[in-house]
């Protein structure tokens, strides 16, 4: 049996801890990255929806004001 030294367990733990610790700096990052991405999708995603809504009311409003016309050429006929 080999013995290990307490020296030699605390530095394995210490370099496991190391490795641990990079992990989840990469990980962090990763995330504040993909945070970052999703926040600006989601304000290109508003503002396309704002647009969107601004060309539907004005779409609406065309077909009634083209209705309006139709049932006023109707009347007068």
């Amino acid at each position: 049996m080999t013995q290990t030294s307490p020296q030699s367990v605390t530095e394995q733990e210490l370099q496991k801890l190391e490795v641990r610790l990079e992990e989840l700096v990469d990980t962090i990052t990763r995330l504040k990255e993909e945070n970052r991405s999703l926040r600006n999708q989601q304000e290109s995603m508003v503002t396309e929806r704002a647009s969107l809504i601004e060309k539907s009311e004005m779409a609406r409003t065309r077909v009634e004001a083209m209705i309006n016309r139709l049932k006023a050429m109707e009347q007068g006929a």
